[in-house]
């Protein structure tokens, strides 16, 4: 019989949420599995996309995160002071907590102050609040510029913001608006999801261009004036909008960073088979590790990763506490939906760790897609809830 064990994870966000159910469900009572999050919520977001455009309510969203300790997981709620994971702790409303495994699923930090006034000028739809804020003020624009920007990479799922730009593109045509609306996407990018190869980059460029949208790549935001509306980039060139809703700039959760666990890309390195760090019994998944691709790009930032990479993880310490069953490795396999309007969506997936380049392919888009995706959502919170 093992000796009880503490197992704790950081952030109840996918990763977290899968890391500790699946823990749960495989050890007995008398090993403690511990969440700690700084929201009572959780918020299912890939739905603010479908949030902003008026198709979706907060509170179909989210869930109490409360529902877990139902299951056995103590929740505490709070947030992270300091973290030390030569010693499995960690400080939290100056409560210290020990553990004997620990799992990091923090997710990434929004910072959109890193942009000089990007957050007066727009809508930030990562965030539920700008999500909605967008999704309120949307409907006193009834002509002009609407742009969608990127402000940064890495950024957290790669589809969005052109399943932004389409849904926008969408809701315009709905709303009888199009004709006196333009519609662009600017983005620091080359091409739209470039790590899942040139032929899927092309298709979903091709996507957006059929709707009109006007697509910009390699424009790199330096600073936008709230008041002229406009935006200002690298290259010299300028952009005058109407409405700006954004992609912030990404970084790694600054309690991360100060605990000595980010490597040189800014993230947590850590074995992309078993997601340990270079602590023994530490282990990061989801969006704040950097997991390096031979072609020279990381990894990316998605939820569906986050979910295979804590399967992985909660299987192996399982295995570790109590001998049952087989260790694993996460295949770097992943897949998502493409909502493109009009009650359709394309499905992109594939093996991200094939080499010497991601094999990705993408079918679609139509409405069984669609449906797939709102089947998705449903399904996701009614399983781990």
């Amino acid at each position: 019989m093992a000796s009880a064990k503490t197992i704790l994870i950081l952030g109840g966000g996918i990763g977290g949420i899968v890391s500790a159910v699946r823990l749960r469900k495989r050890l007995s009572r008398e090993h403690r599995i511990v969440l700690v999050e700084r929201s009572s919520r959780y918020i299912f977001t890939p739905s603010f996309l479908w949030l902003m455009t008026g198709l979706r309510k907060a509170e179909q969203i989210s869930r109490p995160l409360s529902e877990l300790g139902k299951k056995g997981i103590e929740i505490v709620t709070g947030d992270i002071q300091e973290i030390d994971p030569e010693r499995h702790t960690i400080r939290v409303s100056g409560k210290e907590i020990n553990s004997d495994y620990l799992i990091i699923a923090l997710g990434a930090e929004l910072v959109p102050n890193k942009i000089p006034g990007l957050s007066e000028a727009g809508y930030n739809f990562y965030t539920l609040e700008g999500a909605g804020a967008f999704r309120d003020n949307r409907i006193e624009v009834h002509e002009g510029r609407i742009i969608i920007l990127v402000s940064g990479i890495p950024f957290k799922c790669p589809a969005a913001p052109y399943e932004a730009a389409m849904l926008i593109e969408y809701d315009c045509r709905k709303r009888k608006i199009r004709q006196d609306v333009k519609i662009d996407l600017y983005t620091p990018e080359p091409g739209p999801m470039g790590v899942a190869g040139p032929e899927v980059s092309r298709q979903v460029r091709q996507m957006v261009e059929a709707k009109d949208i006007g697509f910009h790549p390699e424009h790199a935001v330096t600073q936008v004036d709230p008041n002229a509306r406009q935006l200002h980039f690298t290259n010299g060139s300028s952009a005058d909008f109407d409405l700006l809703v954004y992609v912030p700039p990404h970084r790694a959760p600054q309690i991360v960073q100060d605990a000595g666990l980010t490597g040189e890309s800014g993230w947590i390195p850590v074995n992309r088979g078993t997601l340990e760090t270079r602590f023994p019994g530490v282990y990061a998944v989801g969006d704040v590790t950097g997991i390096p691709l031979s072609m020279g790009k990381p990894l990316p930032k998605a939820g569906v990763f986050a979910h295979g990479e804590a399967e992985v993880v909660a299987n192996n310490i399982v295995y570790a506490i109590t001998g049952k069953g087989k260790p694993t490795v996460f295949n770097g396999h992943g897949e998502c939906f493409i909502e493109t309007g009009d009650g359709k969506a394309g499905f992109g997936s594939g093996d991200f760790f094939a080499e010497p380049v991601p094999k990705v392919k993408m079918r679609g888009p139509n409405r069984a897609l669609h449906f797939g995706k709102v089947a998705f959502e449903k399904f996701w919170l009614f399983e781990w809830f």
